[in-house]
């Protein structure tokens, strides 16, 4: 006789066997088991074979991508807004009023709604976000700086300000640079989440280096000098001794302290430079340099020129100096003038429009437009300037004056020559371009100045050849000068000398597809940078001084006074330190005493020997699980407990002495991202130092009392 089964017993069972049955159905309903087991064994195989080269390939891949098209994509949009510009100009006819119109609402509208749009959704848009990514590069959290939400905003600012042509005179490196690191702190999330790994802070660091190269490789179509420049223009630091070292062992070979992202990010940048320039005039060329140039490579120059060249670097080091300064003023000016900063503050688009009409107005061609070539766009102007034809002689040969394709012509005004436009276009531009860096719209500084200093090499060059028109040498075969030259190397010299980079050089080669010149035009680099290091802050740490950003100055020309500055000098003294024997009395007065995130630990206090730090949140966890001296029998929650019993002491793995120069600090901080770092004399805690403290030594060196 069956025994009756409780009724809750029944139901559990019932459960379990109905669970059964459906799990032996599906199992025996799934069609081709066998089938199915190699398809999911070959799909582990292609994984597994896939990230046998790292993870990271496929994502800066990826960026390079996504950055190419963007930047392709753009640059259609932009030629096509610009083409509309024409054709409204060309089509109003010969009435002055009409094309005066024409000529101003255009960028006006434009360059109001790029403010507007990029504005409203973000107050990170504006500018070009070098200064930004160089202090985040140094370890400094930019809340909100790299979010992915700006990035629409960023492009469509862009755009807008792009479509305002040479008008208001202002480029896209910059800009292009900031959406760059935008998608790559993305896609470091992404990875991170696809492959379910905790956050690597130095992975993200070198996706977002690798960004900024990716992001100056697709303008310019450069992959060499894009990997380069970042380097020197924002501080990131290269401990290596070779020239290249990224591109060598990238491209050629590998060694163990070269990551795997670094290698991808070269990978990455030459496929933007292949993207980029999917879009040339010969069918049969599948790669063109940017500014292509039709310079002669048989003879490119006389050894004696070389001497010109320097002057070349002396001048433009010395122009240089004086725009920093200038733009430096102008900018402090317009943040203290109170109509200025009241419309910055409450009012941009109408700031921005104020200032696009009157750069529009003085550009107008039928004004004084005429003599500065205001109706070329901006690659148009390096083009013309590129132009390996010396236009001295050709503006006194009627015949070639006639032809109808030269952008030159629009340099040759009847009554004051070439001379007198290339002198009138660097006069007037030297503080239009100025005044275009206070707007407050995405928009790039480094090709503007890169056409400026090729204006500057274009007139010298003009000068030299109106001086020698046989060559150098009177006698023997006939050798001219080209003033092109001059031009590349005006362009690679004065862009260097405001950004502090030397890779300018390179990157003028490598965007005109010449290398004839590349011994001159090093030099000119070389002699600008060296004026302009020793007399004024870098483009981009200007910026950085006037927002007033977290950001170690760097000690300029190698000061040879930041060897005899030790730590001891300026270090900080007072220091709130806690002992391993410390209870909830001493923790707490240590929380209240300071807000610091990490506090130093010592032996005792009777022997402070620093043995490690503990972290803010251990402290407080230690005080909740901890009862308080005086606390009633009743809330008591734990016996009484020391700091060294209950809290994980950290070990430190860098430690300065006293004896530690400035310039060692200040290598230390960039190097590893340091935020602070405990001194110790015999092992005892006598002070710290932090970026204040080290920022603090500079200016002091800088500027002594």
């Amino acid at each position: 006789m069956e025994r009756p089964v409780p009724g809750g017993l029944r139901g559990e069972k019932e459960e379990e066997e109905e669970e059964e049955r459906v799990l032996v159905s599906e199992h025996h309903w799934r069609p081709c088991p066998t089938a199915r087991r190699r398809v999911r064994g070959c799909l582990e195989w292609v994984k597994r074979q896939l990230f046998r080269v790292g993870e990271d390939w496929y994502f800066l891949f990826i960026l390079g991508v996504l950055m190419a098209t963007i930047s392709f994509t753009m640059d259609i949009i932009v030629a096509r807004l610009h083409g509309a510009h024409r054709w409204l100009y060309r089509e109003i006819g010969d009435i002055g009023v009409l094309k005066y119109l024409s000529w101003t609402l255009y960028p006006m509208a434009l360059a109001a709604f790029s403010t507007g749009f990029s504005q409203s959704i973000t107050p990170h848009s504006g500018g070009s976000g070098i200064p930004e990514l160089k202090t985040i590069l140094m370890g400094v959290v930019l809340e909100d700086y790299l979010a992915i939400q700006n990035f629409g905003a960023k492009v469509v600012g862009l755009t807008c300000t792009l479509s305002c042509g040479s008008t208001v005179f202002l480029g896209k490196v910059g800009p292009y640079v900031h959406l760059s690191a935008m998608a790559a702190d993305y896609l470091g999330k992404m990875r991170t989440t696809v492959m379910r790994e905790y956050e690597n802070k130095f992975k993200q660091h070198e996706m977002l280096v690798a960004a900024q190269a990716v992001g100056v490789a697709t303008v310019f179509g450069a992959p060499i000098s894009g990997e380069d420049i970042p380097n020197p223009t924002l501080n990131t630091p290269k401990p290596c001794p070779d020239p290249f070292p990224r591109f060598s062992r990238g491209a050629f070979q590998h060694r163990g302290d070269v990551s795997p992202l670094c290698r991808a990010g070269l990978l990455a940048r030459l496929l933007c430079r292949h993207l980029r320039r999917l879009h040339v005039s010969d069918p049969g060329q599948t790669i063109a340099a940017v500014f292509k140039s039709d310079l002669k490579i048989d003879f490119p120059f006389d050894l004696l020129e070389t001497f010109f060249f320097l002057i070349v670097g002396t001048i433009c080091g010395i122009v240089a100096c004086a725009y920093l300064f200038c733009q430096r003023w102008m900018m402090v000016a317009v943040k203290k003038n109170r109509l200025t900063a009241k419309l910055l503050a409450t009012d941009k688009p109408v700031y921005t429009v104020l200032v696009v009409l009157l750069l529009a107005s003085i550009t107008f061609p039928p004004g004084l437009g005429q003599f500065m070539a205001s109706r070329l766009t901006m690659k148009e102007y390096l083009t013309s300037l590129f132009d390996n034809r010396t236009w001295g002689l050709l503006a006194l040969n009627a015949s070639e004056v006639a032809k109808p394709e030269g952008l030159w012509q629009e340099w040759d005004h009847p009554s004051v020559t070439i001379y007198g436009t290339l002198t009138f276009f660097l006069l007037m531009k030297f503080w239009m371009l100025i005044l275009a860096t206070t707007l407050p719209l995405p928009a790039g500084y480094f090709m503007p100045i890169f056409i400026y200093g090729a204006a500057i090499g274009r007139l010298i060059g003009e000068v030299v050849a109106l001086l020698f028109p046989r060559g150098l040498y009177s006698e023997g075969p006939l050798r001219p000068i080209i003033p092109a030259g001059y031009a590349l190397a005006g362009a690679a010299a004065f862009s260097g000398s405001v950004t502090h980079a030397v890779s300018t050089a390179l990157l003028v080669c490598e965007a005109t597809g010449h290398l004839g010149h590349v011994l001159p035009t090093v030099l000119a680099v070389l002699v600008a940078n060296a004026i302009s290091q020793k007399n004024q802050p870098s483009f981009y740490d200007a910026g950085i001084i006037v927002k007033k950003l977290p950001y170690l100055p760097p000690i300029r020309s190698r000061h040879i006074a930041s060897y005899r500055v030790v730590v001891e000098e300026f270090m900080e003294r007072r220091v709130v330190a806690l002992a391993k024997g410390d209870g909830f009395q001493e923790v707490l007065m240590a929380l209240d005493a300071s807000a610091d995130a990490e506090y130093p630990v010592v032996e005792s206090t009777e022997s402070p020997t620093l043995v490690g730090t503990v972290s803010r949140s251990q402290l407080v966890t230690f005080l909740q699980s901890h009862e308080h001296p005086q606390a009633p029998q009743g809330e008591k929650l734990a016996i009484m407990g020391t700091l060294g019993d209950d809290c994980a002491i950290e070990p430190l793995m860098l430690q300065f002495s006293p004896w530690t120069s400035l310039h060692q600090a200040y290598h230390l901080f960039q190097l590893l991202k340091l935020q602070r770092v405990f001194v110790t004399c015999s092992g005892e805690l006598v002070g710290t130092v932090s970026r204040v403290e080290l920022r603090r030594a500079i200016e002091d060196l800088a500027n002594p009392k």
